[in-house]
């Protein structure tokens, strides 16, 4: 299969980097000293699991590609205004375009663009980062995509969909295919929502915000404002969403930072309008009350754009 990785970051590089060990035809996008990078010694992956490098073609110009089969979207949310234009060059009539992007709303913006028909929905488990230009660094040995269809038949698993998850498996990413992409996109939303929302407003990891009893209540009853939102919307995500988080957090280390958190450490800007802005203005328009999550939001919306000091917004580094 012929993939483009739009987001050659730290998420679509690791992946980009193994389907194109596995014999596929990979284009990294990316920009900058990353892709300069990329050209000059090609993106090296260290990981528990193998360290190696890859040589491929890096552009950040769409427009030389041309179609390709699969358009891997993995940027962060807050570029897609600046970086989900440069699809268009590579749609051809059997292009398929997949986004394992943070939060809700990418989805409907690249079908503006790609069209629902051409449109895949995911959401992704791993633990990397882009430790230089041309170097992804890899902690732990989660690679777990979960994807689907999102518009049209939900039924059951389409073709297209086990065909791409095999071309996966084949690079030994854990792939996982559902007949409803948005359910494990809300599932994992209706977390990291809360958790980034919590952890950024404390500036703390999740230990101590998950020690305090009034807060790790507060915790649970934010998860649940956006589970309403979710089923307000139709979509059936488990009974015990909610309930999943208290076992799942008790089993992570309390240094444990989420991205936003460390986005914001660093002065970089924070994808806090694809998560916290998404639910308010979601549940403004269902007319359900989210009081935790609008309180987060209107902490963390003060630093959406980062520090200005601390350089520009990496627009291909997720």
């Amino acid at each position: 299969m012929r993939f483009a990785i739009l987001g050659s970051g730290a998420v679509g590089g690791y992946y980009g980097a193994r389907l194109a060990r596995a014999g596929h035809d990979v284009t990294f996008v990316a920009r900058g000293a990353h892709l300069a990078a990329i050209r000059e010694r090609g993106l090296r992956i260290h990981s528990p699991l193998g360290d190696f490098t890859i040589e491929a073609p890096a552009e950040d110009d769409t427009s030389r590609l041309g179609p390709v089969d699969v358009v891997i979207v993995a940027v962060k949310a807050y570029d897609n205004a600046s970086a989900l234009p440069m699809i268009g060059p590579m749609l051809g009539d059997g292009t398929t375009v997949l986004t394992v992007q943070n939060g809700v709303d990418s989805v409907s913006e690249i079908a503006a663009i790609a069209g629902e028909a051409r449109t895949l929905g995911g959401t992704t488990y791993i633990a990397t980062a882009l430790e230089a230009p041309g170097v992804i660094v890899q902690t732990g040995t989660h690679r777990r995509i979960v994807f689907g269809e999102v518009f049209g038949d939900l039924s059951k698993v389409s073709d297209r969909v086990t065909r791409v998850r095999a071309a996966m498996r084949e690079a030994d990413i854990e792939a996982d295919a559902v007949a409803d992409g948005r359910i494990p996109i809300w599932e994992k939303f209706i977390f990291l929502a809360t958790l980034a929302g919590f952890t950024g407003a404390a500036r703390l990891p999740i230990g101590p915000v998950w020690a305090d009893p009034f807060t790790r209540a507060r915790f649970l009853e934010a998860a649940r404002e956006i589970e309403r939102i979710a089923r307000a919307e139709g979509i059936a995500v488990a009974s015990d969403v909610v309930d999943r988080i208290a076992p799942y957090v008790e089993g992570i280390p309390g240094s444990m930072r989420s991205s936003l958190l460390i986005d914001l450490s660093q002065g970089k800007r924070i994808e806090v309008e694809a998560l916290q802005g998404a639910v308010v203005r979601r549940g403004a328009r269902l007319g359900l009350p989210t009081p935790i999550i609008e309180t987060l939001y209107a902490v963390l919306k003060l630093h959406a754009a980062g520090d200005a000091k601390a350089g520009q917004s990496q627009l291909f580094a997720r």
